[in-house]
């Protein structure tokens, strides 16, 4: 595994070719080709020739249903990162990659697999394809409209247009079919955190007074809480909003649901500003919904999703004899975990599907944890050559950072004593060495710098929905950083 991963990080011809003459789609275990994907996906500049060759290693081939997404997603994020490189439209391969996912969300017959295209179109972030997401996100059933929704919270502001806004609105106030409450959710957080107009924070403000006790609180406190962060879009428009003492007053701000929504910082520098933030939906019953837990670097007007994990329990309201919102489908009883890293949208991973599928694995659950990523990835690689100092030498630069990175989730539902758990464990070190060579006919002189960090954090929610209100514990644990 650990050749096979820096065969990827190395991108040379050789090691390229040894990777395609290893690798047989059909036969290596999938662990090991998880772990190619993984690492192209990842890569920092990827080449057009290791694009190349996964599609080369997906086209027409009957493969594992985990290799299969899994390589969809790591196609969109390499057309992402050359695109980047302003390499979209000079290679070939590139619009390959583009016309591959395309077609296959074209001809996508069930829905699972058009989620997957969707997402891929996320990781790849082309302005040229949000007709196509804007299309699936207000047509779509409920996880394609998810899907499509959350692809499009993934681009930089100056890409939603008022197209976007016109079709965020429609999804949020429901004026073409009734969506699903989280649907609804993200097409307002498109609204609130893309340059957002006063109308739509007063609309969207108005809209929580006829709304569910959870989803309104769930909205106000989403809307409260860009009023504290410094780098939020909406920070000035909301402080002028909350002005009107129609609307900032206590019967609008009162909702007494147990959901919530905070973010804030962990660290802030003139250029940087980490954020730690938590997003709790609970049904009306008390049961979780969804939960996001969130770390993202901004800097400089752009954001860094560095670590994301969504947990998602969906069709539990018959379970618990709640009554569905008058017009929105029943959804299939299902409980499943996304995350994205570096911007890169893993595929997503279904704990269970179906009341038959819930109770096997109520009765046979091991208690072992599902790893999501587990590999080393380079994360920089910048080689400058002849750089001249002030005295005519010139100096050569070679800075290059790794890292190793164990991500593992787990979700355990129990009936008979009316509990939910979930768990996330993210380890992670980080290498970087620093090497800078000054090559001269007199002098000859070589600085190097070597730096690793480890860290691990746990992050567990407990929910007990037998008794109301819900208990509710949530643990955030950051072991010791080791710096060298």
């Amino acid at each position: 595994p650990f050749l096979v991963e820096a065969a990827v990080a190395a991108q040379s011809v050789a090691s390229l070719a040894a990777l395609s003459d290893f690798l047989d789609f059909n036969k290596e275990p999938k662990s090991l080709l998880e772990k190619f994907l993984y690492a192209a996906a990842f890569s920092p500049q990827p080449s057009g020739e290791l694009l190349h060759l996964i599609l080369d290693k997906l086209d027409g081939k009957q493969l594992a249903p985990e290799i299969w997404e899994t390589g969809v997603i790591a196609v969109g994020s390499l057309v992402g990162k050359l695109c980047q490189q302003k390499l979209c439209g000079l290679q070939q391969v590139v619009e390959r990659g583009v016309e591959t996912i395309l077609r296959g969300l074209r001809g996508a017959k069930e829905e699972p697999e058009v989620v997957i295209y969707l997402l891929s179109l996320g990781n790849a972030m082309l302005p040229e394809t949000i007709p196509t997401l804007l299309e699936h996100a207000e047509d779509g059933p409920t996880a394609v409209t998810a899907a499509a929704t959350s692809a499009l919270q993934r681009f930089p502001a100056p890409h939603i247009s008022s197209k976007v806004k016109r079709a965020m609105r429609r999804i949020f106030h429901q004026k073409r079919k009734s969506y699903d409450k989280t649907c609804r959710l993200a097409a307002a957080e498109i609204l609130l955190d893309n340059h957002p107009l006063p109308m739509d924070a007063i609309n969207i403000l108005l809209a929580t007074s006829e709304m569910e006790t959870e989803m309104a609180t769930f909205l106000l406190l989403k809307v409260q809480d860009s009023l504290r962060g410094h780098h939020h879009m909406a920070k000035k428009i909301m402080k002028d909003i909350m002005g009107d003492p129609q609307i900032n007053n206590y019967n609008f701000f009162s909702k007494v649901g147990t959901s919530s929504s905070f973010s804030g910082p962990l660290t802030v520098t003139q250029d940087l500003t980490s954020t730690f933030g938590l997003d709790l939906l609970f049904l009306e019953g008390g049961f979780l919904r969804k939960s996001v837990s969130d770390f993202s670097l901004f800097s400089h007007g752009q954001r860094l999703r560095a670590a994301q994990v969504t947990f998602e329990a969906q069709g539990m309201e018959s379970m618990l004899g709640e009554n569905l919102s008058e017009g929105e489908e029943e959804p299939e009883l299902m409980a499943g975990m996304s995350a994205t890293f570096f911007d890169v949208q893993l595929r997503p991973i279904i704990f269970f599907q179906g009341y038959t599928d819930l109770m096997a694995k109520v009765l046979l659950s091991s208690g072992e944890p599902t790893s999501v990523v587990r590999g080393n990835l380079l994360l920089m690689d910048h080689h400058q050559v002849v750089i001249p100092l002030q005295s005519g030498l010139q100096v050569t630069i070679k800075l290059q950072g790794g890292l190793g990175l164990d991500i593992s989730a787990d979700m355990d539902v129990s009936i008979w004593e009316q509990e939910l758990k979930t768990s996330v464990i993210a380890r992670g070190s980080l290498a970087m060495d620093f090497q800078a060579e000054l090559d001269s006919p007199f002098l000859q002189a070589t600085l190097r710098s070597q730096t690793e960090v480890e860290t691990s954090i746990h992050f567990d929610t407990k929910l007990r929905f037998s008794s109301s209100p819900v208990l509710m514990c949530l643990q955030l644990r950051e072991e010791q950083v080791p710096y060298r």
